[in-house]
């Protein structure tokens, strides 16, 4: 640079001064690594759908937030979104029909979290089942997520029991994934 290979020779110093400072490079860097790593991710995915590969483990984060129709799933998908734009990943959203979303109220308010998550550049994943942890484990594997949010809204009596039971069942019969469970009680 300071033959003027790169610049002509009366910019170089102000170049140098101004832009190709260690900071910049570093920020330079970060990008050029997130844009390698996702090529190389899109490339590994393509290789996986033509091959059947299953085993190889992706190159960038993949967050899952499991939903319901319970109005508080909105701040889990914010959280997911947060994490993922913060580790440059990808974000899906879980939604696991067993069949009991039946009424109006509980219709609407799934359909506003779903529209929420799309909002935020999620891709919505439902799956019908009867059992929300295996359903969630097998896409888990499925889609190769990498680490995975669930809410914690249930904390007494009988519900508190399937959600505890429901969270160890799910850590049983998944791959390996970091877990975080979040609090929607604010």
């Amino acid at each position: 640079m300071r033959r003027g290979d790169i610049y002509p020779l009366d910019r170089v110093g102000r170049a140098l001064g101004n832009f190709f400072r260690p900071g910049n490079l570093i920020a330079l860097r970060e990008l050029a690594l997130r844009q390698v790593a996702h090529a190389v991710d899109r490339s590994l995915e393509s290789y996986r759908e033509k091959d059947q590969t299953t085993g190889a483990v992706p190159v960038r984060e993949r967050i899952g937030v499991a939903v319901s129709s319970n109005p508080a799933a909105q701040y889990l998908i914010a959280r997911g979104a947060r994490m993922a734009q913060a580790l440059d990943g990808e974000l899906f959203v879980i939604y696991v029909d067993m069949g009991q979303d039946t009424t109006e109220k509980n219709q609407k308010t799934l359909a506003a979290n779903l529209q929420f998550a799309e909002n935020v550049g999620a891709r919505i994943e439902k799956v019908k089942a009867k059992n929300v942890a295996e359903a969630v484990a097998n896409l888990v594997r499925e889609k190769h997520i990498t680490q995975m949010v669930f809410g914690r809204s249930a904390t007494t009596g009988l519900k508190r029991y399937f959600y505890l039971n429901a969270i160890h069942r799910f850590l049983r019969d998944a791959p390996a994934v970091d877990v975080h469970i979040v609090t929607q009680e604010r």
